[in-house]
């Protein structure tokens, strides 16, 4: 896990970039497929995806066509746009984007009380507390970035899973936007005020469900997670995740402390906010509620249908030990070991 070290890739400093809406984010893909990558994005998702611009709806057909022959009861969106988003992700492998399209769709069946009738407005209080934004800035690689400060949660306002709602809403709503496709994602997680009732949720078992689905069952990549402000309690908190955690995603995990110098080298001063040492002002939490929540239609119509999936069955990456069986015990064992060291570090 390194700790203070810069996550960049390949810089694109003075890059045109596709013009944003609702205060710097990009608005809703058109309903016809059309691309928005420059030249320069085209050349990266080249170098780093594999993509080949003048093969790329070939390879959406040859996706499509793979599950219309082998899953001809997956009820899910087959057009151009959604497509493309697990096949970037999976580096045009035909196989493991069909894996990651599965996984997303099953993701979904599995965990009722996070999919079922979401959308924006239902998670508006989880949003107006602070819990997440995200920063109206891509940063100089242009990525944008999710700030989530887990120490605005009380266990007391509303469920935890109401967070977890949150967050994949804004997921979805980041990945319609090419440029996120192709740069990927930073998150920075602020772990100012969090105490030993918000370090204990999630326990193990929504743990890995949620590194499953951002691992295995979401068609965006993660270019690093930054974290400051971690209290001693961090250490339980980081063991509850790490063992879910794959090597490569356990790697991209960088700790600051306090040290704000240390963040400004993974993320520019220039789209922070002043309270992390930037000069983007203050942190504005409106402008991505707001955005959010006009897209409320779309999301009704992409989650508010029944079921996607038939038969689906969530893979065992994505699942607790103990859900195997049906039984909750060796989660609830591992569940009180785990709080024990929270109780021990704090």
């Amino acid at each position: 896990m390194a700790e203070g070290s810069g996550m960049e890739g390949t810089p694109t400093t003075g890059v045109d970039l596709p013009q944003p809406t609702n205060g710097g984010f990009p608005g809703p893909p058109p309903p016809i497929y059309s691309c928005t990558l420059n030249p320069a994005l085209e050349a990266k998702a080249r170098e780093e995806l594999q993509e080949k611009p003048e093969w790329r709806l070939r390879d959406v057909q040859a996706l499509r066509d793979m599950v219309l022959k082998e899953h001809p009861h997956l009820r899910t969106r087959l057009d151009d746009a959604f497509l493309l988003r697990f096949l970037r992700a999976r580096k045009f492998d035909y196989d493991r984007a069909l894996q990651l399209l599965l996984n997303y769709h099953a993701s979904r069946r599995a965990w009722p009380e996070v999919f079922h009738d979401l959308r924006p407005s239902t998670v508006k209080h989880v949003l107006e507390r602070g819990v997440l934004t995200v920063l109206p800035q891509s940063d100089n690689h242009g990525r944008y970035i999710l700030c989530l400060r887990p120490g605005k949660w009380r266990q007391n306002d509303y469920p935890f899973v109401d967070n977890i709602r949150a967050i994949y809403l804004t997921l979805e709503k980041l990945i319609e936007a090419e440029q996120t496709q192709v740069n990927g994602l930073v998150i920075l997680v602020d772990y100012s005020g969090v105490g030993l009732s918000q370090a204990s949720n999630p326990g193990p078992f929504l743990a890995k469900k949620v590194v499953g689905i951002l691992q295995d069952g979401f068609p965006i990549r993660i270019k690093a997670v930054n974290i400051i402000n971690e209290p001693r309690i961090f250490k339980g908190i980081f063991a509850i995740i790490k063992p879910f955690l794959k090597e490569k995603m356990a790697e991209r995990y960088v700790l600051h402390g306090s040290d704000l110098s240390s963040l400004h080298r993974s993320i520019p001063r220039s789209v922070l906010p002043e309270q992390y040492g930037g000069v983007a002002g203050q942190l504005d939490m409106a402008v991505w509620t707001q955005t959010l929540l006009d897209a409320e239609e779309n999301f009704v119509v992409e989650f508010c249908q029944p079921e996607p999936l038939e038969d689906g069955v969530l893979p065992d990456s994505m699942l607790f030990d103990g859900e195997h069986s049906g039984s909750g015990a060796h989660g609830e064992d591992t569940f009180r070991s785990l709080r024990s060291q929270l109780y021990y570090c704090y």
